[in-house]
């Protein structure tokens, strides 16, 4: 059954899955979602035995059918290679009475790997498919990890182009370094003063300004978004739940059909919401835990119903879901609403002109599965403590954030379903934070006395990523007011 996809707000006409991809953000200003969830329709004992990459394509061909077998395999086998420094991809961890999912075992050390290692290939194949000749502009925002992890992928990728904005305050001092670093001639990143939101806030006023269109034709350009809002960066993260079941599985610590809970970090929504299509496929998924840091909108609005932007923003330790509009939360809001698209536009529209909406009990009804918790920063670095304490395994503020909401959570409901937390960085990206919750006496460390320091309370080796970093020379300080963007982007462009 082929999968056609339309935009969460009615104003797209239906589409493929590869153009859907080309075009990132629909045209109405809504994300691209499929008409239907498919089913999988495999034993899911017949995954025990597969590795990664097979996994992958059998997830992802349940949603990318105008990709051909050969296409899809392609882009799968060029992305998930030795670029990752561990053969299962996604290594399974077991710590006390939970399963880490370590999805930073890619170039960039962080679960954005996952999908930006294959986005690009997807896209490219899209572009020659739908016979497009216009160079590709990926126009994108970042909290830390995506930017990176983007133009990782797309560098000196052909016929295209990549723009990447970030809250010059709002990362650490690790993911900015990644980023200001980063090669490849057809690369910009451009940091702007304000926070991830404003950054995102802008990127989709540029997606959606029809004299920047009309100039970016002229210059034979297209826009397109290496953010989970684009349908590309979701489906390939779907497949790493698939694998985690699989591997209890094969482990024997369940048998097929026994509930899974599932623990996020969560920020833009995306990460979760592909655990959630996940068990939309059939995979046996109970409690989807949304866990936020002090930033806990999404914390209220599952316990409430009401979504409500207007609130302090707090600068945290785990940086990439410092986030007060989640994108991809659109997704689950038009699903709730019995994909009615009328009501999604008119809640999108609240939240724009307000900064909050309110969604019915019906529409709350239709998200039971979620759980809303989150952890401030005092009970995120106790966690790392405690983790490091009880079983000798270092984590990052990230994952912190989810296994603290995780272990509330089963002290709340008192639930021993088997539960797998996805951790979504390497302890490295944030050593400094990691050290200090460890012992102060880290706190006087140069960076890399702290790298070498983590490697010896971990017993993980330096990842090449931070090694790398060390000789590696800044190659991009813009900086600019909120305003600037789109003069930015247009100057990159030279439009």
């Amino acid at each position: 059954m082929n999968s056609l996809y339309h935009s969460t707000r009615g104003g797209d006409q239906k589409t493929t899955a590869s153009r859907a991809i080309l075009a990132g953000l629909a045209s109405d200003g809504g994300l691209y979602v499929p008409d239907s969830i498919p089913s999988f329709d495999l034993p899911l004992t017949a995954l025990a035995d597969m590795d990664y990459r097979a996994v992958a394509f059998e997830v992802m061909s349940r949603f990318l059918t105008d990709y051909t077998e050969e296409e899809l395999r392609d882009c799968i086998d060029h992305a998930y290679d030795d670029k990752f420094d561990t053969k299962e991809i996604a290594h399974l961890h077991e710590a006390g009475d939970a399963f880490y999912l370590e999805l930073f075992h890619g170039k960039t050390i962080a679960f954005k790997d996952m999908a930006l290692s294959i986005l690009p290939y997807l896209m490219t194949t899209a572009a020659k498919k739908n016979n497009i000749r216009e160079k590709i502009v990926i126009l994108t925002a970042t909290s830390g990890d995506t930017g990176k992890a983007a133009m990782a992928g797309f560098a000196d990728v052909p016929g295209t182009e990549i723009i990447v904005f970030y809250p010059k305050d709002g990362v650490s001092p690790v993911q900015e370094r990644m980023m200001v670093t980063q090669k490849g001639d057809n690369t910009h990143v451009v940091a702007i003063r304000g926070n991830f939101d404003d950054a995102q806030t802008g990127v989709k006023k540029i997606f959606g300004d029809g004299k920047m269109a009309a100039d970016l034709r002229k210059a034979g350009c297209r826009f397109s978004s290496a953010n989970s809002i684009n349908i590309g960066r979701l489906v390939p993260q779907i497949a790493y739940y698939f694998y985690a079941y699989a591997n209890l599985l094969k482990r024997g610590k369940i048998q097929a059909g026994d509930p899974v809970n599932v623990t996020v970090p969560t920020g833009n929504f995306g990460n979760i919401l592909a655990a959630h299509y996940a068990k939309k496929m059939g995979l046996p998924v109970g409690r989807l835990i949304c866990a936020s840091n002090s930033n806990n909108v999404l914390t209220d609005f599952f316990r409430t119903g009401v979504y409500d932007r207007n609130r302090d923003f707090f600068l945290t330790s785990s940086p990439s879901m410092d986030i007060l509009v989640s994108s991809n939360l659109e997704r689950l809001i038009c699903e709730s609403a019995g994909g009615d698209v009328k009501t999604t536009a008119a809640l999108m529209k609240s939240l724009r002109e307000t900064g909050k909406y309110e969604i019915t009990d019906a529409m709350r009804r239709n998200m039971d599965d979620f759980y809303g918790g989150y952890a401030d920063e005092d009970q995120v670095f106790e966690e790392i403590r405690r983790v490091y304490r009880e079983s000798h395994y270092v984590i990052d503020p990230h994952t912190a954030v989810a296994s603290a909401v995780y272990h509330n959570y089963v002290k709340e409901t008192g639930d021993g379903t088997v539960t797998v937390i996805a951790s979504t960085a390497s302890p490295y990206k944030f050593a400094r934070n990691v050290l200090a919750a460890l012992d102060p006496k880290y706190g006087n460390f140069s960076d890399d006395e702290q790298f070498d320091a983590l490697a010896e309370v971990s017993g993980v080796a330096i990842p090449a990523a931070i090694r790398e970093l060390r000789a590696a020379k800044v190659r991009h300080n813009t900086v600019v007011d909120i305003a600037g963007m789109e003069q930015s982007v247009r100057e990159i462009l030279h439009l």
